[in-house]
């Protein structure tokens, strides 16, 4: 059970933030860039909300479960699998979690009618937040990568999975709340030479 009593304490006026561990690290750590840019990609997804509520519910609710995911991400981020035992059990995202989302994707990718280029980032406001999402994802899994990539870290690897379902379940989604593609503004090379 999560409980904040009090919002500020002082104790990052040093740069420093504390991880779900006790350990203490910069708050330019890469870790901790991770786990924010989640949090980023999850106010995204927020502001994409406004736009799919009323007129995407089942959408909606897709987004409603990725928010919640996403705060799980993040605590997984937060507690480093130092081998160390810790009072409790960490929160860590699971195969089953990445499955939904892939359900999720198919579901709505039965509608849409193949690509033929690349879609450019817009059309409607909802599809437009959407894909600012989507590239806010995909910048989390660029930093988890690279988090990952250092010998003394450790990231879940279905956490790495999860977030790269995220940001292809944002690109269909933008593409179902544009008209099921339809209202896809596509990429024409060379246009404008």
């Amino acid at each position: 059970m999560v409980r904040l009593n009090k919002i500020y304490t002082r104790t990052g006026d040093d740069g420093t933030t504390g991880l779900g561990s006790g350990e203490r690290r910069l708050k330019s750590d890469l870790r901790v860039e991770a786990y924010g840019t989640v949090d980023e990609a999850n106010a995204c997804i927020g502001m994409a909300r406004l736009h799919t509520g009323a007129d995407h519910p089942a959408i909606d609710v897709m987004l409603s479960r990725i928010q919640n995911d996403l705060f799980d991400l993040g605590a997984d981020l937060a507690v480093p699998d130092e081998g160390k035992p810790l009072d409790y059990e960490p929160l860590r995202i699971v195969a089953a979690q990445t499955e939904r989302v892939e359900k999720d994707i198919d579901l709505l990718n039965k509608h849409l009618q193949p690509l033929k280029s690349f879609v450019l980032n817009g059309g409607t406001p909802a599809a437009a937040a959407l894909h600012l999402a989507r590239t806010v994802a995909r910048r989390a899994e660029r930093v988890m990568v690279a988090l990952a990539q250092d010998p003394a870290e450790h990231v879940n690897r279905e956490a790495l999975k999860y977030v790269n379902r995220v940001s292809d379940f944002l690109f269909v989604a933008a593409r179902a709340v544009n008209d099921n593609g339809n209202a896809d503004v596509l990429w024409v090379p060379g246009k404008n030479r």
